[in-house]
């Protein structure tokens, strides 16, 4: 079986590339580097049955053989997002066109990872699949936000129209090892913040509150989702269900850390979700799939990453 994982250098994108090699595919890994970089899939460039190909997804893909398509192509980060507004609605519009023709070209199975910011600001906790969600299409998220509402309609076009055999997944926060350290989401500055002993940025009153899943919890349902037969276009939530304050998340962290850095309150964001829960009954359904990493240890496991990350830099330093 030959997978292409776009967006494979990624966070998320990486580890995906790493399960489908363990569990015996060919990757190829497409990627422009627009907000990654090799640092996470160098050690997978000695694989035979590894292949990095750097181009945008916007592009024709020439690419033969192929049996399943995952598209994680996209920038996901506020920072990153709002800073190419106009290359991230293209990627997720343009690039998903591209990537469903090339999946139509070989015939082969298709996973667009979306997202929960789908849901916008919800008014409807934990959020469902079938919510049709509250989002502002002119905020300053919407290029996000709208670019994966259109690849999510464009998918399930190309599902009915060409036959195509498709799936969808929406994706709650994640992480784990493999961040980068300017990634700019809450968990990569808070630990980075407590390890260099500065004030932990909140915006807001630390009342917001997200569900975050370990990395490899996630890839988990991501791989399940595409692998499994039957399973439809309908979108998968895939996330945690244990709902967090921000304020509970940044105790975490500093007690992880052994940090005395102090909490600092800034304006909340514009646009910002208020509350986030992922209502995973379908994943657990049709998937079997629920996270088996507790909070506080995918905690630890990311935070000896960043640690390990620091101690190279200053080795090179």
């Amino acid at each position: 079986m030959r997978a292409l994982v776009a967006g494979g250098a990624g966070f998320i994108g990486s580890h995906l590339c790493r399960l489908l090699l363990v569990k015996g595919f060919e990757v190829v890994c497409v990627d422009n580097l627009m907000t990654s970089s090799m640092d996470g899939i160098v050690d997978l460039m000695a694989s035979p049955d590894f292949r990095f190909l750097k181009q945008d997804v916007r592009e024709p893909l020439e690419v033969r053989g192929i049996d399943l398509i995952f598209n994680l192509a996209s920038p996901a980060s506020p920072i990153h997002y709002q800073r190419s507004p106009i290359d991230t609605l293209t990627i997720n519009s343009a690039g998903t066109y591209e990537l469903l023709k090339l999946a139509a070209a070989n015939k082969a199975r298709f996973l667009l990872a979306s997202t929960s910011e789908v849901y916008g600001d919800p008014q409807l906790y934990p959020q469902p699949e079938h919510y049709w969600g509250n989002v502002n299409p002119v905020g300053v998220r919407s290029c996000y936000d709208e670019g994966k509402r259109f690849a999510e309609s464009l998918t399930t076009a190309f599902s009915k129209q060409y036959l195509l055999d498709a799936r969808i997944v929406r994706i709650f926060n994640t992480y784990g090892p493999l961040m980068r350290p300017d990634d700019g989401r809450v968990i990569p500055n808070f630990i980075n913040q407590a390890l260099d002993g500065k004030p932990m940025t909140i915006y807001g009153d630390g009342s917001r509150t997200r569900s975050f899943c370990f990395v490899d919890d996630m890839v988990w349902g991501i791989y399940l989702a595409a692998t499994r037969n039957n399973i439809g276009v309908d979108p998968i939530n895939l996330g945690s269900s244990d709902e967090r304050t921000l304020l509970e998340l940044a105790d975490l962290v500093r007690d992880a850390t052994n940090s005395e850095s102090e909490l600092a309150f800034l304006p909340a964001l514009e646009d910002e979700p208020v509350r986030r829960k992922a209502d995973i009954s379908r994943a657990k359904q049709v998937l079997g799939w629920e996270p088996t990493t507790r909070l506080e240890d995918g905690l630890g496991a990311t935070i000896a990453w960043f640690n390990q990350l620091r101690s190279l830099q200053e080795e090179i330093a």
